[in-house]
């Protein structure tokens, strides 16, 4: 998330011992902190599942859906 955009929430994981240290080792070889890798890590996953992220993602996706929106797909004019 970038600061500013949204109100931050604190969310807290249980990971286990050699994941977080495998997790700590890449982060520090990125420069960038186990934070912002989990957030990259669960941006992409959402992404995979096709479910927004942002409220724009949301309304774009749901406009799509709709099959007014969808051209060809309407009635022809006779």
């Amino acid at each position: 998330m970038a600061a500013g955009t949204s109100q931050l929430r604190r969310k807290l994981f249980i990971l286990d011992a050699r994941v977080l240290a495998a997790l700590d080792g890449l982060a520090r070889e990125r420069g960038v902190t186990v934070n912002e890798l989990a957030d990259e890590a669960l941006r992409h996953y959402l992404k995979k599942h096709a479910r927004p992220v942002t409220l724009r993602d949301a309304l774009t996706q749901s406009a799509r859906t709709l099959a007014a929106n969808d051209p060809g797909r309407g009635r022809r004019k006779t």
